[in-house]
């Protein structure tokens, strides 16, 4: 039996985007549910791209990472 993962890749992550793609996570769908970033409470950088760990307005953490390369997001839910 396959276990259940908190982790996805290529998920539909939309975002605010001025001069750089990927500047501030608005939305995301994760097992085809819609979430809305309440609140940004970190973000940093490697060097695969931009992470960001937000809460949603349902007050559950996740951590959202672009991958610049491939041009693809992973969600992770952290609460």
């Amino acid at each position: 039996m396959a276990e259940k993962s908190d982790r996805i890749a290529d998920p539909v992550v939309r975002c605010y985007s001025g001069h750089v793609y990927a500047q501030a996570p608005r939305s995301f769908v994760w097992q085809g549910q819609c979430h809305e970033v309440a609140e940004i409470e970190r973000r940093w950088r490697e060097p695969k791209g931009p992470r960001f760990r937000v809460r949603t307005v349902e007050g559950h953490r996740w951590r959202l990472s672009y991958n610049e390369g491939r041009a693809s997001w992973t969600v992770e839910k952290l609460t």
